[in-house]
């Protein structure tokens, strides 16, 4: 891709050159801004590229410039504006008017718009580790939570497991469910806004390969404390230690592993 930017700017420039020999400001005006756009893209043959904000920025500044230039003189500015007014109002350029103003500026807007909102779909530059080891002790609001080798409070109280299903499903519902979904499998009303994608609890590839505190772990801290080891994290998860208490995380997570008839593994 980057070797085209050399050729757009220069058919900018013989655009420009022949349009000023010609004198017609309107496509001396359009080469002009090819050419920039090439040139500041070709900056990437001999220095880091420039970012897009960056080039964005310039192009709007050369558009008002040059615009301002090609209508100082009055004459000028008239020969600047024949190519339009022959396109939109000559009863003989009826084809040329739909082909540019219905076909070619939708599909050229279309365009831009897809290139800038599609997923980008590269994989990591690096080897890196899905589910990471949990800490072996988080701090939650001050108090420090030992994960590793204990087992959920919620689960070993078994007098009041339907209690705390209960409030776990309440709790899934009022924050966890517009992008897990409400059958636990990814697919939330938000879900399709992230990249990748919320992970689907169903199934046993993902909690039932992770032991709960880990998964305790996740909802409290989100991806705020994701080990570097894991890195490049592209994580949307919040972290839900900041409004639900200890014991709300617990039977959230309780809740997940129920509804979705898989076991925490076992550490």
């Amino acid at each position: 891709m980057l070797t085209i930017y050399p050729i757009i700017a220069g058919i900018g420039i013989i655009i420009s050159i022949i349009s000023a020999v010609k004198k017609a400001p309107f496509f001396n005006y359009l080469g002009i801004l090819m050419a920039m756009y090439g040139l500041l893209k070709c900056v990437e043959f001999v220095a880091p590229p420039l970012p897009g904000q960056v080039i964005l920025m310039a192009m709007a500044m050369f558009v008002f410039t040059f615009l301002i230039y090609f209508s100082i003189k009055e004459d000028q500015f008239e020969a600047f504006l024949r190519p339009m007014k022959t396109v939109l109002a000559d009863d003989d350029k009826k084809i040329l008017r739909v082909l540019i103003v219905y076909i070619m500026i939708p599909v050229l807007a279309g365009f831009i718009t897809y290139g800038k909102v599609k997923p980008q779909l590269a994989p990591p530059t690096s080897a890196r580790i899905v589910h990471p080891e949990p800490p072996a002790s988080i701090t939650f609001r001050g108090e420090k939570i030992k994960l590793l080798g204990v087992d959920s409070p919620v689960r070993n109280d078994t007098a009041n497991r339907e209690k705390h299903f209960e409030a776990g499903k309440r709790i899934y519902y009022q924050n966890c469910f517009y992008c897990h979904g409400d059958d636990l499998a990814g697919n939330g009303y938000i879900a399709d806004a992230f990249n990748p994608r919320p992970l689907p609890f169903r199934g046993t590839d993902t909690i039932a390969q992770l032991p709960e505190g880990f998964v305790f772990y996740r909802i409290a801290k989100g991806w705020t404390t994701l080990p570097s080891g894991s890195t490049p994290w592209d994580s949307s998860m919040p972290a839900f230690d900041t409004f639900l208490t200890v014991e709300e995380v617990w039977q959230v997570t309780y809740f997940i592993y129920e509804a979705t008839g898989n076991e925490p593994r076992k550490m």
